[in-house]
This record gives C-alpha cells, structure tokens and sequence, in this order.
C-alpha cells in the first residue's frame, strides 16, 4: 500500500442545485477516497474561459493512499454518479460537478490523462483564492512559489466574492451545523421516532416531549368542552419548564440537540379546543413565555394526510385516541400551517410523507435525511 499522501483538489458547480452537488461531492470523497483534513470558504465566481451561470467553488485538501491515476479515476466516477455528462471532448462547459486534482504531496506527474500539479492553477483566481485559505504557505513543487504569492501574481480578472456557507466533509458535522433542530407534525405523525433515529445516528441530544403522564389528556378526550382549558394550561406548563431546562443545558458529548417538538404547539392546540374568551386568556401568557425560549434553527414539519395519521393512530394503539376524529386532525394540520405561514423568518422545512415509511424502509428514512441536509447546507455560516 502506499504511503499516505496530502492532495489538494479543487471543486466546482454552476449547474442546478450548485451548492448541494458541492456538498454531495465532499460526502463522496470522503467516503471513497480518503479523509477531508480543511475545506475551504464557498466562493462565487464568473465562468472562466465561456460565457454561462455563476460558478460555485471551492478548495480541499485530504489524505489518501490511492496513486494519482486510482484517484483521478475515483473522482471521474463521482461527477458521473453525482450527474456529470460530458457533452463534448474539448472545450469549457456547465457543469453539475467538477474536481480537479491541484496537488499530489510534492510530486509532479505526467502522463496523457493527468498533469499534476494542475496546469492551470496559476492562472484561476477562483482557485487560488480559496486554496490560499486553507494552504497558504504550500508551495507548488514546479514554480517553487506559495500559494500566496501565485494568487498575488494572479493576472485572472474575472470576479470571485465569498459568500455566507460553509460546507462540511460528513453529514454528522453537517447536522452539529444545525445546533437545534425541532421536528413537528400532526398527531400520529412519526415526529418522536424520526427524532430519536436522528439522536441516534448522528450524536443529537433528545428533548422529547412528556405528554403521556398528563391526567387531563384522556379525560379530554372523553369531554373536550369541560377539560379543554387545564388540558392546554397543564400542557403549557410542564411544556415551557421542560423546553426551558431541556434547550438550556447542553451535553458536552452530544453534537447538536433534536426536539420531537416546538413549544409553539401549544398555541396552535389551544386555538383549536379553547373557547375566545378562554383562547384570548391562554395567548397572552403563551406570549410572555415564547418570548424566552429557544427557537430551533430549523424547523421540520412532517406532513401527513388524515387518512395515513388515522392508520397510524389506529397501529400504535393507545386507548385514549382511538376516538380522534378526522376533523380535528384537519384542523391541526391547518393550525400548523397557519403558523408556519406567520413566521416566513424562521427556517420552515415541511416535509411531505406521502407513501413514505422511515421506520420499515431505510432508504425512505434516508430520504428523509437528505432533504433536511439539503435544507440545512443554505444556513448561513
């Protein structure tokens, strides 16, 4: 085997979803090629050399023991599983995803297919740049100049500006991205589980909600009229004293934390089972405490029709909801969008389920996870 070498490669997107084919590229190389040490800031620039959309770019370096022509070869394999097509031999193109290999260790390498160092390197800003960001003090083994200095002789005119994302080599540090994500839905609904799987297998500290030892529930049930109001009143209680020390206290050990709810639940039910007068009481002390808890950074709702939430009511099998009727269900999904609607500022990710089933089928569940990935990649560093 090979001794470990340090490769410094260069990535590109101007076509579709730019910033995720970036992001998916990074998951891919460090998958199959060998491990992300730095990456660089994303930048935005003009096409160099044809006239098409803005380029995304950026720069990394990692560690892997495959030859330089294995390498080429694994990352040519990326573009074309990531949706790379080649129109034509010759020439400048958009693309979904392009990687260039800018350095091999301190080798220079020559054959028909590859020429490292890239031979174009002293001439791309849009290479330079983000390259001196995360190897400032490289020296390019043939011009025998740092990467500092190349930029600064740079004679590229086209325009290169940093934007506000980062990028990261795993989805772990992606989702540690994220700090606080609460996943809601209607009744029914898959919130707790997909939470919990999500804790599970990406390190997330679990704020779950304590609704099954509430005493007015079942009664409610039973005589919504009558138990609406210390129903909602206990629930907002325990809710914001739970949310409050739960969002507040972190784990040293845990990389991001994942609710299986949002306190701001509690309003969307109240309006739904209180009386105005009781309603118009009950929001202004919802307001007071909203004001003080921690917002999520993302926040997904699982859509779901009322149809697949009576099945899953029905399969999960605790007594007191058995007699939920569908209009209610209607009313809370609406509650939900209501609000997702007043609050456009907030980072809203509805996620529709449809036929999907995240406990039985892991690639529906890693169906799941992609869109929130995707969703989170736009966050503002």
């Amino acid at each position: 085997m090979n001794d470990p070498k340090i490769v410094y490669l260069s990535l590109g997107s101007n076509l579709g979803d730019s910033l995720n084919h970036l992001q998916s590229g990074l998951f891919e190389i460090e998958k199959r090629i060998g491990g992300i040490e730095r990456i660089s800031p994303v930048y935005r620039s003009s096409a160099w050399g044809f006239e098409a959309d803005d380029f995304l770019n950026i720069c990394l370096s990692l560690q892997t023991n495959l030859s330089p022509q294995t390498l080429l070869e694994s990352l040519l394999k990326i573009e074309v599983d990531l949706g790379r097509v080649r129109f034509q031999e010759e020439g400048y193109e958009s693309r979904t995803l392009d990687i260039d290999i800018l350095y091999y260790g301190n080798e220079a390498f020559f054959t028909e297919t590859l020429i490292i160092p890239h031979p174009e390197l002293p001439f791309r800003k849009f290479v330079l740049k983000p390259l001196a960001d995360i190897a400032p003090q490289f020296y390019h083994p043939v011009l025998n100049k740092d990467s500092r200095n190349l930029l600064q002789e740079c004679k590229d005119k086209g325009r290169l500006e940093k934007t506000v994302y980062r990028l990261f080599k795993n989805r772990t540090e992606l989702f540690a991205h994220t700090n606080f994500i609460a996943i809601e839905g209607n009744i029914g609904a898959g919130k707790t589980t997909l939470a919990k799987k999500i804790a599970e297998d990406f390190n997330a500290k679990m704020v779950l909600e304590r609704f099954a030892d509430n005493p007015f529930l079942p009664k409610f049930y039973e005589d919504q009229n009558r138990y609406a109001f210390p129903l909602e009143m206990s629930f907002l209680a325990d809710r914001y004293q739970q949310f409050t020390e739960d969002t507040t206290q972190y784990d040293l050990f845990k990389s991001f934390m994942v609710s299986d709810y949002d306190i701001y639940k509690s309003l969307i039910f109240a309006k739904i089972t209180l009386q105005k007068d009781e309603f118009e009481l009950y929001r202004k002390l919802f307001n007071l405490m909203y004001k003080e808890v921690k917002k999520p950074r993302i926040y997904v709702y699982l859509y779901q029709t009322t149809e697949r939430l009576l099945e899953n009511i029905k399969k999960r099998g605790r007594d007191y909801e058995q007699n939920i009727e569908p209009d209610y269900l209607d009313k809370i999904n609406q509650g939900y969008f209501d609000f997702i609607k007043s609050y456009p500022e907030q980072n809203n990710l509805v996620i529709e389920l449809g036929d999907l089933d995240f406990v039985e089928r892991q690639k529906d569940y890693e169906t799941i996870i992609d869109q929130i990935l995707k969703f989170a990649v736009r966050l503002p560093y």
